[in-house]
């Protein structure tokens, strides 16, 4: 009797462990879900690729406890590429993403019909979407195509350190509903991109227009009061471009146009802001650039467009000069109740181009910094 009750007890022990054991898996699946829903959830709200991306590589690895994620997008002509570099992504330097011009290389691993791959990690096949892998590789991985429309757009790829984490015997209809999901939003935060470069890019020169100027001068006013970092603005204007446009012709003004602007950005840095600021005007707004270093930078421009000889055609080559005013907002010289308005700014170094006009153009003209509404000081 005393050896059935104590079988009897072994035997509650041991379901009651396998209930404990049941229990905690239920709780650790729940957290997972709530994790995977407000991933999900996190996924549909955005509408920037910046941070898409940001999202996908830090939040995915974080729900799902993974050692390797990595996102490959399509970007046939590198305009994704120049998205993220004008938001400040470095694109060389982010660790798990991947663009890739040609969508071949995915059709080829997934066949036409999308199929995700789950296995063991093998360098001949998983190489291009873990490229940054080199001292210790995935043991087993998950990657999944990303389509839309019959279309491919990238791929999401999950590395494990873990031989058994991923196998082609496992269920797939959760990581083909987070294939679906970012499929979506991939999508939709493409076309917003595409979108907005589009309402924000002049079609002529390809460089900003002036709504997206209009936008980020007061941004950068902003950024600049914070850091107590200077902020010059540059204003050019063609000379005589109205004598090309009547002489030669309204192709070869806009041949002065594009070349021009292509001239002016050669002289600047990434993270400056070139913009057509309407007809044979530009402005430029310099960050952290004192007001000696832009006057330098507009001498440099100054000079490049003097010395380019514009080749619209075989037979018809051009020269023009082009004039520019330059102000600077300096807060750290300055008042912490004292700023400067978008409007002001700009007016400021429009009133440096009137004066490099009128003293016969071809010249760069200094208003020097902006002390609040005290004074002027020049460089």
């Amino acid at each position: 009797m005393s050896s059935n009750m104590d079988d009897l007890h072994t035997e509650l022990r041991v379901l009651q462990s396998h209930v404990d054991s049941l229990m905690g898996c239920i709780k650790q699946n729940e957290t997972k879900l709530h994790r995977f829903q407000l991933l999900e959830t996190n996924l549909l709200t955005l509408n920037s690729l910046y941070e898409l991306i940001e999202h996908v590589l830090d939040d995915t690895q974080t729900v799902f406890d993974l050692d390797f994620v990595s996102f490959c997008i399509i970007d046939e002509k590198n305009e994704i590429r120049d998205f993220l570099e004008e938001e400040g992504l470095r694109v060389d330097k982010t660790p798990g993403l991947v663009l890739i011009n040609q969508s071949q290389p995915l059709e080829k691993q997934f066949g036409k019909v999308g199929r995700h791959f789950l296995g063991d990690y093998d360098k001949k096949r998983c190489a291009l979407f873990f490229p940054a892998v080199e001292k210790e590789v995935p043991a087993s991985v998950a990657i999944m195509p990303l389509i839309r429309r019959g279309k491919y757009l990238g791929a999401l790829s999950l590395g494990s350190l873990d031989k058994q984490r991923f196998s082609m015997q496992m269920a797939t209809d959760f990581l083909k509903r987070l294939s679906d999901i970012l499929s979506v939003c991939l999508e939709n935060t493409l076309n917003f991109e595409m979108l907005k470069r589009t309402s924000f890019v002049d079609p002529l020169t390809g460089i900003n227009n002036r709504r997206f100027f209009d936008q980020r001068i007061g941004e950068e006013i902003d950024r600049a009061a914070r850091s107590d970092d200077p902020l010059s603005c540059l204003f050019l204007d063609i000379d005589h471009f109205k004598k090309v446009n009547d002489q030669q012709g309204h192709q070869a003004g806009d041949c002065v146009l594009v070349e021009s602007a292509a001239e002016i950005k050669n002289q600047l840095r990434n993270n400056d802001i070139l913009a057509r600021y309407g007809g044979e005007e530009f402005v430029v707004l310099l960050s952290n650039a004192s007001n000696s270093k832009a006057v330098e930078v507009a001498e440099r421009i100054r000079a490049a467009v003097e010395a380019q000889v514009f080749e619209c055609t075989p037979e018809q080559k051009l020269k023009v000069t082009i004039s520019i005013g330059v102000s600077t907002y300096n807060p750290a010289s300055q008042s912490k109740t004292l700023s400067i308005t978008p409007a002001e700014l700009i007016q400021l170094a429009d009133q440096g181009l009137y004066a490099a006009k009128e003293a016969g153009r071809n010249q760069v003209s200094n208003q020097g910094e902006h002390l609040g509404n005290k004074a002027l000081k020049k460089a």
